[in-house]
């Protein structure tokens, strides 16, 4: 390939690495605010959700375009093809981030509940996840990108406890039912959250491989979508 198709592959690196690095600093300082209860933040976090959008829609016209230019074929087709999709995961972790920081208003203007600790565990897996498929995708390190595969299960299970748990604490407290609603919601946003983590360490198999494991993978958000469909 010419070098300014290089000089060209190392930009689209660095953009996904900036957008990266935003969206992690997004999601933990949600969970912050949302275990501070730190409205003026959670505000904060939804109006400068358009930057990610922003970014977003440049990277893919930067792939797009480097696509149509060069017409790269095997690995490089590959690199391109797989930061497309991380870069579509990427904008859709800063969605969900968003989403937990509308919870976080929503809970602020009802009455205090019970911390639901299994929240936290799964903010924190969720956040660990995360930051290894990204680490996976800077090192190209696909022995990291197959641990992350077996972590979403805890998540999963997180969320399960989380149900059980609310759906007691409804039984013994009704008037608390909207606030439970609420957590239910970010269990939920912090499920596919991992999920996107571990769409992404697929993405990087792919990138390296050329293997397609998203059907192979128990915990994949493609598996998950088969399972509900059988």
């Amino acid at each position: 390939m010419p070098k300014n198709f290089l000089l060209e592959v190392e930009t689209l690196k660095k953009k996904t690495l900036y957008l990266s690095a935003i969206v992690e600093e997004t999601f933990q300082k949600t969970m912050k605010a949302f275990q501070e209860r730190d409205e003026a933040t959670a505000k904060a976090i939804i109006e400068a959700d358009y930057e990610i959008d922003t970014l977003e829609v440049d990277l893919e016209e930067e792939c797009l375009k480097v696509l149509a230019l060069h017409q790269p074929v095997a690995s490089d087709l590959r690199y391109i093809t797989s930061i497309i999709k991380i870069n579509s995961e990427l904008e859709r972790i800063g969605d969900l981030a968003c989403n937990i920081c509308k919870c976080l208003l929503r809970m602020a203007k009802l009455p205090r509940i019970d911390p639901v600790p299994e929240i936290e565990l799964m903010a924190e897996r969720s956040k660990i996840m995360f930051r290894q498929s990204l680490d996976a995708l800077m090192r190209m390190d696909t022995v990291l990108a197959y641990k992350i595969f077996s972590d979403d299960e805890e998540v999963d299970r997180g969320k399960r406890i989380v149900y059980e748990l609310v759906k007691e604490r409804i039984k013994k407290n009704p008037d608390d039912l909207e606030a439970y609603l609420n957590i239910l919601s970010v269990s939920r946003f912090l499920e596919r959250i991992a999920d996107h983590a571990t769409n992404i360490a697929e993405d990087v198999v792919y990138m390296l491989e050329g293997e397609i494991v998203r059907h192979k993978v128990e915990g994949s958000t493609a598996s998950k979508q088969h399972k509900n469909n059988q």
